[in-house]
């Protein structure tokens, strides 16, 4: 529905008023009402061509509950008529409560010095900006919630993909294949080292449990090797322990062996 506009009716016995949101579904506009003729068939026909004659793309009916939200006489009506709008219209058509529009057409008339007289003439169009007004604030709350899920998703995926891009598996001398998380590559007294983690652990204690691995050479002649030096072995793991704490904090590098 990008550039289209929505439409809105307060559907009544005698009057059903009309109001337009702006080409950007920000705010609602009152315009004319529709004086019934008493046939049920052409007042459905009229508003139909009404929506279609204004190029909108979704349709706003009010709903008259009464005030403590149970159906009325006048709910089923309104309901008969727009299920017979639905036969002549391809438009979708969403349903909005109306209750209290009618009672706020009425103030801004009031505020607005509109005499007694007058008010028949546009307080229909005027309850229909309300019910459009709020099904547009409450579109704009579950556009901004779509919005807000498709992000997340998106940014979910992208951690999947990077978690995945992550994994490396190494041929052990037993010519078994262990895949291994890689956390970080850091520089220790001019050499490289990386740093893993089992990116599937058999138990608790391999959770939290690091595999340092010198990395020697470039590009493709790159190749992980195994430190058998206990002391370096110690003073790399203390080195990423001190800049792994800059990044993450001092209590998870803490839980690192």
């Amino acid at each position: 529905m990008i550039g289209k506009r929505a439409i809105a009716f307060d559907i009544g016995n005698k009057r059903i008023g009309v109001a337009i949101s702006d080409p950007f579904n920000e705010y609602a506009m009152p315009c004319e009402t529709y004086n019934r003729t008493g046939n049920f068939q052409k007042d459905v026909e009229a508003i139909a061509k009404i929506a279609k004659d204004r190029g909108v793309g979704v349709i706003v009916c009010g709903i008259p509950y009464n005030f403590d939200g149970t159906e009325s006489i006048q709910t089923e009506k309104t309901r008969g008529f727009i299920e017979a709008l639905k036969t002549k219209t391809d438009l979708p058509i969403e349903l909005e409560d109306e209750r209290f529009t009618t009672m706020q057409a009425r103030e801004t008339q009031i505020m607005g010095g509109i005499k007694r007289d007058d008010r028949k003439k546009t307080i229909d169009s005027i309850a229909a900006s309300y019910i459009l007004e709020s099904w547009l604030n409450r579109e704009k709350i579950r556009n901004k919630k779509a919005e807000e899920k498709k992000m997340a998703e998106e940014m979910k995926d992208e951690i999947y993909e990077d978690e995945e891009d992550r994994i490396f598996e190494l041929e052990a001398d037993d010519g078994t294949i262990e895949k291994l998380y890689h956390i970080a590559t850091i520089e220790y007294r001019k050499n490289m080292y990386c740093v893993f983690q089992k990116a599937e652990p058999e138990c608790e204690e391999e959770e939290d449990e690091v595999i340092i691995f010198a990395l020697e050479g470039e590009g493709d002649d790159a190749m992980l090797v195994p430190l058998e030096d206990e002391e370096l072995l110690d003073e790399v793991f203390a080195e990423f322990c001190h800049q792994y704490e800059k990044f993450e904090g001092a209590d998870e590098a803490e839980e690192l062996e």
